[in-house]
């Protein structure tokens, strides 16, 4: 059973504890936990098991590097087959590739999960063409909008410090993984909270459902 965001954003998550050698291990944040899940679910991958780190991390990556490794090696040490880290750069400056490379890993491609949600070939293609002024809402930031950003950042006690750090965006976009009107409520919420534009763009899993069946196949 899924924990609650709460839980994915403290603690993280783990769908089991004992190992079969053949199972392979999908290492990843916990803000991307409902969607792995779906995507096992949907196409039948029993053998994959999820551990997930805690989403909140996001606004501290500098630990992500150091917690990755430390759950690969945990992974290995209970015998998983293989594991796979389903994290982009995510903000660690090319560490994690280095954790990765010395840890003999493959991640998902991408700087962050915007990307590979919106597809990482689209989504080059539209910061080239300058969408630069956009803050990202994922399905889960939707939801966790008040604990991981608006609290994550300071805004509820500081909230002078508004036009400092939104005041270089133009618009969020919330790249829709599911089709939930009250999850676009709260996105459109959220950009009303920072004073900016609002646009969706239904992605779905994007590059992640790709990922995850290389994955399964290994």
């Amino acid at each position: 059973m899924l924990p609650n965001d709460e839980t994915l954003t403290e603690t993280g998550f783990s769908t089991r504890s004992d190992v079969a050698p053949s199972r392979v291990m999908l290492l990843a944040c916990g803000a991307l936990a409902r969607e792995i899940l779906a995507v096992i679910q949907l196409n039948g991958w029993e053998h994959l098991e999820l551990a997930c780190l805690p989403a909140k991390l996001h606004n501290d990556p500098e630990k992500i590097p150091g917690a990755v490794r430390a759950k690969v090696r945990e992974a290995r040490a209970k015998g998983y087959a293989k594991v796979f880290v389903v994290y982009a750069d995510c903000g660690t400056g090319g560490l994690l590739d280095r954790v990765c490379e010395e840890e003999g890993v493959e991640r998902i491609e991408g700087p962050h999960c915007y990307s590979f949600f919106d597809g990482n070939d689209a989504f080059a293609e539209r910061e080239e063409a300058g969408e630069i002024t956009a803050f990202y809402l994922t399905d889960f930031l939707a939801r966790q909008f008040d604990t991981l950003i608006w609290k994550g950042f300071g805004l509820d006690r500081h909230l002078d410090i508004l036009p400092m750090m939104f005041g270089n965006y133009e618009k969020v976009i919330y790249l829709a993984q599911t089709d939930d009107p009250a999850l676009e409520a709260k996105a459109r919420a959220a950009a009303k909270r920072l004073g900016l534009a609002f646009e969706m763009r239904r992605t779905g899993y994007g590059d992640l459902t790709g990922f995850l069946a290389n994955a399964a196949r290994a």
